[in-house]
C-alpha cells in the first residue's frame, strides 16, 4: 500500500540536465548565456573536472554534462517559460538559431529551437487567462 502521508512528496524541480560534447563549454556560454540570457554559475570543483557548465537565472537552473559517446536529445526537452517567446524567437533567429513556431498549447505561444549541440529547447509564454 501507499503511504498517503503529505511528506515524502514531489515538489519542483531542482535543475535540468542536458548532455553535451567534450570540450564545448565556450559555444554552451555563448548560446545559453548570451543569447537565452541565463548566467553561467561555477560549478564546484569536485564536478567542474568533468567539464559542461550551469546556467541559471533565478530558480530556472540548465546544468549541460560532458558525455563522451554524445547524441543530443531531439524529442525529450525542457521547456522553459519565457516573458516574451516573440522577442526572445527574434534574438535567437538574428543569433543564427532556427526557431520552429508550434500551436500545441492554444493560448500560450511557444517555440522550438536546438542548443548548438542539437538538443531541443521549447521556450513557452504563458499568457493570462481571459476573465
Amino acid at each position: 500500500m501507499i503511504d498517503p502521508a503529505p511528506t515524502g512528496r514531489v515538489v519542483g524541480i531542482d535543475h535540468v540536465q542536458l548532455a553535451m560534447p567534450a570540450g564545448e563549454e565556450e559555444v554552451a556560454r555563448a548560446f545559453y548565456e548570451d543569447v537565452l540570457g541565463l548566467t553561467r554559475r561555477p560549478k564546484p570543483p569536485e564536478l567542474a573536472v568533468r567539464g559542461g557548465c550551469w546556467f541559471e537565472q533565478g530558480p530556472v537552473k540548465v546544468h549541460l554534462g560532458v558525455e563522451q559517446d554524445f547524441r543530443p536529445a531531439r524529442k525529450a526537452h525542457p521547456a522553459l517559460v519565457v516573458d516574451d517567446v516573440d522577442r526572445l524567437g527574434r534574438r535567437l533567429e538574428a543569433a543564427g538559431h532556427a526557431v520552429r513556431r508550434v500551436e500545441d498549447v492554444p493560448g500560450n505561444p511557444q517555440v522550438y529551437v536546438d542548443d548548438p549541440f542539437g538538443n531541443r529547447i521549447e521556450l513557452v509564454q504563458h499568457m493570462p487567462a481571459a476573465v
